[in-house]
């Protein structure tokens, strides 16, 4: 069943217009957007050329409707429109998500912070695992779903670490005196393990037991429950535009399924990969 008016606020990537426009539409809601000054002439012509198509298919152009006044009073005041947006969802960073939960008076779906981690138990593939941390971390390091956090079976640690050092070329590794004592890196600080770099760094720590592992990866737990949780696979596979097979998702890759389900262009709900 379709929302209805569903906003997005979203920063600085001009895709995400065109993205959020093509799920409202598959899943027949309505898109009201608003986007950042850094990218709001990008999205008045992706806008434009979607508005044009809407049109040509024989459906209202208002089916997308796009903000252009990008200053701050007037997102704050995006967000209190209750009469006409029916759910808003915001796409950003820790700001942009304070600032809904401070102004926002119509139902939104926000979420919790948190990074990704990639844990190596002493059973695994270790060509495989190398594959895995070298993609997550390299692949797009700025985007929310990228590995910032890399955990290694004590057991494994000794062969895994100096293999995973090398291939890892250009990213700056931090760990604690455990991975210190096998590959040259800098000192990792607590916050280290909770923090999204967004970039070519990685922290690293060697742990005596999944559960350790488990314990150590909380930040990435909210409200008691895993958010995703995959065997032998990288961290963009939360990305709905690669697990679902070039279908998007709104939402980041940190909030609940049972959340993002309603958001899905297809395949309406969360599969899990287990061992």
């Amino acid at each position: 069943m379709p929302l209805g008016v569903v906003a997005i606020i979203y920063e600085n990537r001009p895709n995400v217009t065109s993205d959020a426009f093509g799920l409202c539409l598959k899943s027949g809601n309505a898109a009201f957007l608003r986007g950042s000054s850094g990218a709001i002439q990008s999205n008045l012509a992706i806008a434009a050329v979607l508005r044009d198509a809407l049109v040509k298919a024989d459906l209202p152009a208002d089916a997308l409707v796009l903000v252009d006044d990008t200053s701050h009073e007037a997102a704050a005041a995006f967000m209190k429109l209750r009469d006409s947006i029916d759910c808003l969802i915001p796409r950003g960073g820790p700001s942009l998500i304070a600032s809904v939960l401070e102004n926002a008076t119509v139902p939104d779906v926000t979420f919790g912070d948190g990074n990704c981690h990639v844990y190596v138990d002493e059973s695994a593939d270790l060509d495989m695992a190398i594959d895995i941390i070298v993609n997550a971390k390299t692949q797009r390091p700025s985007v929310c779903n990228a590995a910032e956090s890399l955990l290694v079976h004590e057991a494994v640690a000794a062969t895994f670490l100096p293999r995973a050092a090398e291939a890892l070329t250009g990213v700056e590794l931090v760990g604690d005196d455990r991975a210190r004592a096998i590959v040259p890196m800098g000192v990792a600080t607590d916050d280290d393990y909770a923090t999204e770099f967004l970039d070519l760094k990685l922290s690293i720590r060697v742990v005596p037991s999944l559960d350790e592992a488990v314990k150590d990866a909380d930040v990435v737990i909210w409200n008691g429950h895993p958010l995703s949780v995959y065997s032998s696979a990288e961290t963009t596979f939360i990305d709905g535009e690669i697990f679902f097979d070039q279908k998007k998702d709104l939402a980041m890759r940190d909030q609940m399924a049972k959340e993002r389900a309603a958001l899905e262009a297809a395949d309406r709900g969360r599969r899990a990969i287990v061992p």
